[in-house]
């Protein structure tokens, strides 16, 4: 989406702006504050050897109405220039520019005073008149720049909100993309692509019984940058967001009012109307690099003002960026500057945007220090963990990087949730029918403490998830052995090769009712493993209604059909989606399934172990069997829950299964991925009573008993 053209509004006339009063003003805080008399700028540019502040009667002026010269004597304080304009309101758009002596030691700046600038701590943006293109070379932008804006945070109506603080056993993680969520004209929304057409869709999301959003990028990035045309012609835009040049401001493509000023305001109110419905908002932040890309990209703010502190450099050549994210650049995230730009955006978006939590992208990256080589302790990391501010949101991180660092299970830190790219693997794997793999498949289930347990962490370090953004939905998973990924116009090149998925006999799309029953069933399969592993869930937005991307497992640059859900598959899909529903229902039922600690041997109040593995035999689950496909296991009930026995088939035959004896109770069916709607998945008032010790389990399904009086009824 892009921004549509408003009538420009005068916020402050040009009268008023030309006799404003310019005093020294203050190096704290960074930015641009609001005040009884006026605004307080204040700007970090180390090296610079002069700046200007640029100030705009209209969002859309193309040059400013106004240039205030900062002096050296009365404007700079060590790193800082500030200054303080008397009479200026919420609204005011602005801007600077920085030069600089050129660079003979090899420092690494890149001033370039011809250059409009955005404030690295602006709270929101235009960029009506924004030609990326122009951001290159020598010549003068200022009729073709984005511009910053002044924002009032103070008039807002919080109604009492407050941080919601779900605990992270009880979580289950919703990730999605802010405009494709609702972009689908299927949608039927008011406002589709936007954070307004979020808020229509919260019923839909307590329904399902999510506890968090986790939003792909909502900072501002440059939408309209054309990366390449695709095969039909087509521009290919950056759609998923990943490529940030704002980080305090709201993407200002998914508001409803573009260039009012009600960025902020717009966004408060997804986050307000969310927390009402008992949903957590956690922001997928991208803090490894920016938009401006290497030598050759765009000067949009960092690379104008202090390049040589934002970024990494190559020592040899500091002209040139290291690149630990193959996007071009990689940010210097340990330097103190930095360090406190990154600490200060992500308590802004707590404090006064009432964000519960953070996924870092790439954030092994953020691990580097200022040669990019991997710390022990970086500072900035620590400094995240330790933030009284931050104390009570939840941090994730996505533990490795474009430059090859990897570190689940050793990501510096103890409260960093990680994301778990083995459990991805190895429970996609088992699913699709590989033998060998019921150990591995155990340990997962268990909370993966072979990654966890070593550094004294516990289950819900685990973001256990099967799919995300990147690489295929649920659907395609079970729908497409290789990836079509034709329409990203890079040969089918881009994405991964390995996807450890399985087409179920047909590649693409199948009217066969045998191929449509087989995976549906291993899509329910895929739900009730990840429902039923300690850890902390996450689902892909359309998974629980079998969207697709039509096997693209790279759809970075796909803002239409491919990308966004297709709100008639919901319908259509109701089995599938109500299996979701009802397994996440189960979770919440069952405490057994979602503890927050490893499974140490202890045993309940009837001398029952914590958790005894099987196989098709009681207490023989073939560790050693390099063809085994099969997993059952029990789970004791603690103060008064009902034990659990659940088996795993990914045979293709069905198989029967012993079943442990449990003094005073019985087993009773409660999912059973092998059945049609309805009976796939009943409520414990409903289930169905298993009458001996042995259950038939068909090929490729996942059974869940629960062990229940001998008369029904609750077990408390």
């Amino acid at each position: 989406m892009t921004q549509s053209k408003t009538e420009a509004t005068v916020v402050v006339g040009a009268d008023i702006l030309a006799r404003a009063e310019v005093t020294a003003g203050r190096p704290q805080p960074l930015g641009a504050t609001l005040d009884d008399t006026g605004v307080n700028f204040s700007l970090f540019a180390e090296r610079a050897s002069q700046v200007e502040l640029l100030l705009f009667d209209t969002f859309d002026a193309l040059a400013p109405t106004r240039v205030i010269q900062l002096d050296k004597e009365q404007h700079r304080s060590y790193h800082f220039w500030h200054c303080h304009v008397s009479g200026l309101k919420s609204g005011q758009v602005y801007a600077y520019r920085v030069g600089g002596h050129p660079d003979p030691k090899g420092v690494g700046t890149r001033f370039n005073e011809r250059k409009v600038l955005l404030d690295p701590y602006s709270r929101a943006n235009v960029n009506t008149l924004w030609d990326r293109s122009r951001a290159v070379g020598p010549e003068d932008n200022c009729a073709y720049s984005m511009r910053s804006m002044v924002v009032d945070l103070e008039r807002y109506d919080w109604e009492d909100d407050r941080p919601l603080r779900t605990p992270l056993a009880d979580t289950v993680i919703y990730e999605m993309h802010v405009s494709g969520m609702t972009s689908s004209p299927t949608s039927g929304v008011a406002h589709p692509g936007t954070f307004a057409g979020v808020i229509e869709k919260i019923p839909y999301l307590k329904e399902l019984g999510v506890t968090a959003v986790e939003l792909l990028p909502v900072f501002d990035f440059d939408e309209r940058e054309v990366l390449r045309t695709g095969p039909n012609g087509e521009p290919l835009r950056n759609y998923w967001g990943y490529d940030p040049f704002s980080f305090f401001a709201p993407h200002s493509a998914y508001c409803v009012d573009a260039c009012g000023c009600k960025h902020i305001s717009e966004f408060r109110d997804m986050v307000k109307a969310l927390h009402q419905a008992g949903i957590e908002v956690i922001l997928d932040v991208v803090f490894n690099h920016t938009s401006e890309g290497n030598e050759h990209g765009p000067t949009i703010s960092f690379r104008g003002q202090a390049n040589e502190v934002y970024y990494h450099l190559w020592p040899q050549d500091r002209r040139h960026y290291m690149d630990f994210t193959g996007c071009g650049n990689a940010i210097n995230a340990n330097h103190p500057a930095v360090a406190k730009f990154i600490i200060e955006c992500l308590e802004y978006w707590v404090t006064e945007m009432h964000v519960d939590g953070f996924r870092f992208d790439l954030a092994s990256e953020l691990s580097r220090g200022a040669e990019g080589y991997e710390m022990d302790t970086p500072p900035l990391l620590w400094a995240i963990e330790l933030s009284g501010i931050l104390s009570e949101t939840k941090i994730i991180a996505e533990p490795w990087d474009g430059g090859g660092l990897y570190q689940v299970g050793r990501f510096p830190g103890r409260r960093w949730a990680q994301w778990n790219g083995p459990f991805r693997d190895d429970v996609r794997r088992f699913v699709r029918g590989d033998g060998g793999l019921v150990g591995t498949l155990a340990t997962r289930i268990g909370g993966s403490r072979d990654l966890f347990g070593r550094t004294g962490e516990l289950p819900t370090n685990s973001i256990n998830f099967l799919t995300c953004h990147d690489g295929f939905t649920l659907n395609d998973l079970v729908s497409y052995n290789g990836k079509h990924n034709d329409a990203n116009g890079e040969g089918n090149a881009d994405g991964s090769h390995e996807n450890y998925s399985w087409n179920c006999g047909f590649e693409g799309p199948s009217d066969a009712d045998d191929v449509e029953r087989l995976r549906v069933r291993q899509i329910k399969n895929f739900a009730a493993i990840l429902m039923l592993s300690r850890g902390v869930p996450m689902i892909l937005a359309g998974d629980e209604f079998r969207n697709t991307q039509f096997g693209n497992n790279n759809a970075y640059c796909q803002d239409n059909e491919i990308s966004w859900l297709n709100w008639d598959q919901a319908a259509k899909e109701s089995e599938v989606r109500e299996f979701f529903r009802g397994m996440i229902a189960l979770r919440k039922e069952h405490p057994a399934v979602r503890r927050p600690r490893f499974f140490d041997g202890r045993t309940n109040e009837r001398n029952m172990p914590e958790v005894t593995w099987h196989g098709v035999k009681l207490e023989q689950p073939g560790w050693e069997d390099t063809n085994a496909r099969v997993l059952s296991f029990t789970l004791a009930g603690f103060d008064g829950d009902p034990d659990l026995h659940v088996i795993l088939n990914m045979y293709h035959l069905g198989l029967d299964f012993e079943l442990p004896h449990v003094a005073d109770r019985q087993w009773h069916r409660l999912v059973d991925t092998a059945q049609g709607s309805g009976a796939d998945l009943l409520p414990t008032d409903r289930a169905e009573l298993v009458p001996d010790y042995q259950f038939h389990a068909h090929g490729r399904s996942v059974v869940v008993l629960a062990a229940l009086p001998e008369n029904g009824g609750s077990t408390r």
